[in-house]
């Protein structure tokens, strides 16, 4: 019995995987990426929980190195300094914890990636809103709940077509990763 509920785990990541396989926006996030890094823009990352970690994991790979040392890229978790989160959801609300840093230290043609498994996260959603209002370039990585961010007009929408939270942060973390690496050989070779 678990020898087949694991056998059924590892069968619908393989279903996820093979989706991504003709997920062609992946390749133009990373075109995306690398044209406003090659310009000398920075990335801004962000998302809750689990996506929380993996921004904070991405960034550190662009800023430090993937597979081989290299110059950093910059970078920032927008998840990452508490002083910042807590005193924004202290004195406005958690919603605007990451669009109020997006809107202090975003800058036109930066790139705003929001991560989010559920797709209604309210602060990753309001960070989008305020990153295409000071027209930085816009990415999210999210589950199968896309209608929102089509709506906004997020310029590369990353989608893993499922509604299993975790499976959906294993695709992230495989897409965030073949990120990292294409980025750094494209840009550092």
């Amino acid at each position: 019995m678990l020898q087949n509920q694991l056998k059924g785990k590892i069968d619908s990541r393989i279903k996820i995987l093979n989706k991504l396989k003709e997920n062609k926006t992946i390749f133009k996030a990373i075109d995306l990426v690398k044209s406003f890094l090659k310009k000398g823009n920075k990335i801004l990352v962000f998302g809750n929980g689990g996506s929380a970690t993996q921004s904070s994991h991405f960034a550190s790979e662009l800023v430090n190195k993937f597979y081989f040392e290299r110059e950093g890229l910059p970078a920032i978790a927008l998840t990452s300094d508490v002083a910042n989160l807590t005193s924004i959801a202290n004195d406005f609300d958690f919603k605007y914890v990451f669009s109020k840093q997006v809107q202090a230290i975003g800058n036109k043609d930066d790139i705003s990636f929001g991560i989010t498994t559920s797709g209604k996260s309210k602060n990753v959603i309001e960070a989008l809103k305020v990153s295409k209002k000071l027209k930085l370039n816009t990415i999210v990585l999210c589950g199968k709940n896309v209608e929102l961010f089509e709506k906004l007009e997020i310029d590369v929408i990353i989608s893993v077509d499922s509604d299993d939270t975790p499976v959906i942060q294993e695709a992230h973390l495989f897409i965030l990763h073949t990120m990292a690496e294409k980025l750094e050989k494209e840009l550092f070779g």
